[in-house]
């Protein structure tokens, strides 16, 4: 049996969707609900389910990060979108990420059986072509790596002045620390190099206010003191800081 979550800040909607669809015909049997998107993802964790209905206007949510987020994460979960958000751009975005399908509440039961059936068809493909459908799988989430870390990157490039961990930063674009880890290392850099870069070159331009200090600025984007900041400054330009202010800002 395939293994179904739901996830749904609306009771009616969990319940309804819980019993209208004959889960059992397409082989599958709901193991959990969910009524927020912290529920949510910690219920995937949980059962490692194989596709997942969720809306992706909640509270508190950014629903195309956790698209991406789960594409990303659990390369086999197919993810199945039902929300009442009637945007073309958002629904189109979603589609880009992974999303199999994209249905707008209150979905016809029509829709709801078309969904199930494709996805069966799917899961037959899968089985039927395990080795070629697993490297198609991987070139299928390019797009949600790509968004993942694009997340990141741009959480750190509004953070970095905080005193930042790689825990913090995977908790905003809801994946493990790990994999997280994993996709930055993918692009070549590790998550201290991403945010040291950053640091560094919002240090550059503060630089330009000869009021400044050096321990003013390193304390400014994020560092704890100002030997580190010089030993991290050094690495990334080869030069000290004042170095680079007498050459560059005179």
């Amino acid at each position: 049996m395939r293994k179904v979550i739901i996830v749904d800040d609306e009771p009616l909607i969990v319940e309804g969707l819980r019993k209208i669809v004959e889960w059992e015909k397409y082989d599958c049997v709901v193991v959990g609900t969910a009524a927020s998107a912290k529920e949510g993802l910690a219920m995937v964790e949980k059962h490692d389910p194989d596709i997942l209905f969720t809306d992706i206007r909640m509270p508190g949510m950014d629903g195309l990060t956790m698209v991406a987020a789960l594409r990303s994460e659990h390369r086999d979960l197919q993810v199945v979108v039902l929300t009442g958000y009637r945007d073309f751009d958002y629904a189109r975005q979603a589609l880009n990420l992974g999303v199999f399908r994209y249905l707008v509440k209150p979905s016809k039961m029509k829709e709801l059986n078309e969904t199930m059936e494709a996805l069966s068809e799917k899961f037959s493909r899968i089985e039927e072509q395990a080795k070629t459908t697993a490297s198609q799988g991987q070139d299928d989430n390019a797009s949600a790596n790509n968004f993942v870390v694009n997340q990141a990157i741009s959480y750190m490039e509004q953070h970095y002045k905080e005193k930042l961990q790689l825990t913090d930063v995977a908790e905003k674009v809801y994946v493990s620390h790990w994999h997280l880890s994993k996709l930055l290392n993918s692009t070549g850099k590790s998550f201290s190099d991403v945010l040291n870069e950053i640091r560094i070159e919002n240090a550059k331009k503060l630089m330009e206010d000869s009021s400044l200090h050096i321990a003013d600025i390193s304390e400014r984007v994020g560092f704890v003191d100002t030997a580190h900041f010089s030993r991290v400054f050094k690495k990334y330009t080869g030069m000290s800081a004042n170095e680079y202010r007498n050459r560059y800002l005179r």
